[in-house]
């Protein structure tokens, strides 16, 4: 199992709506996560518009390529990024910057 740990940027001004928004989470959007190999995946949003996502996942490129196929994921991505500093055309599932694991306590 591979442990995934990424970072992405809210932009200040949408903060509340971005946590509003992950409050309530399409269930169709859930559901793909679940499917295409998206396990414990939670995201953590510092003040100043830091996010740290984390999931556990068997293949995270083919769990990307999973949610690419997905009409749901389109639409969630469209949703989401003006939500997002510096990703530019990208959708944020694209502009993720994964960290390295160094460390892992068993």
């Amino acid at each position: 199992m591979q442990r995934v740990c990424f970072l992405l940027k809210v932009k200040q001004d949408r903060l509340a709506e971005y946590k509003r928004r992950h409050a309530q989470v399409w269930p169709d959007m859930l559901k793909a996560l679940s499917e295409t190999g998206w396990h414990n995946y939670s995201l953590f949003l510092r003040e100043d518009g830091l996010l740290v996502g984390y999931l556990e996942t068997e293949d995270f490129d083919a769990a990307l390529k999973g949610m690419a196929k997905r009409d749901v994921n389109t639409r969630w991505q469209t949703e989401m990024a003006p939500f997002f500093e510096e990703i530019g055309e990208a959708n944020a599932d694209q502009a993720m910057v994964r960290l390295e694991e160094v460390f892992h306590l068993e």
